[in-house]
């Protein structure tokens, strides 16, 4: 069963930076996209960007492109998100997922807030 876990979360000040994480866990990810998505308070689940954990490729949605960087641990089983250059319009519930290559579903982690104060 397929278990991810984040941290890192909290509340910084515009321009500050971020790190946080996600422990996968219940199988081997290899041919699998871990992927990052926020939510902010009323509005739709948007997506971050993503990372393919066997080759690394990774993707950006073109507002966090340039202050955004996802990597992963395979040692780990983690995934960060590191997040520079921060405004106010950052600020959602974070999560973590996952989804095999050949699939579109999508397994989710509980989420991770991140405020960023003007």
């Amino acid at each position: 069963q397929v278990r991810l876990v984040e941290s890192g979360g909290g509340t910084v000040q515009a321009g500050g930076s971020l790190r946080v994480s996600c422990v996968a866990s219940g199988r081997d990810f290899s041919g699998y996209i871990m992927g990052w998505f926020r939510q902010a308070p009323g509005k739709n689940r948007d997506f971050v960007g993503s990372i393919d954990w066997n080759y690394g490729t990774e993707f950006y949605a073109g507002s966090v492109k340039g202050r955004f960087t996802i990597s992963r641990d395979s040692a780990k089983n983690t995934v960060y998100l590191q997040m520079n250059s921060l405004t106010p319009e950052d600020t959602a519930v974070y999560y973590c997922a996952t989804r095999w290559v050949g699939e579109s579903r999508w397994y989710w982690g509980q989420g991770t807030q991140v405020t960023v104060s003007s």
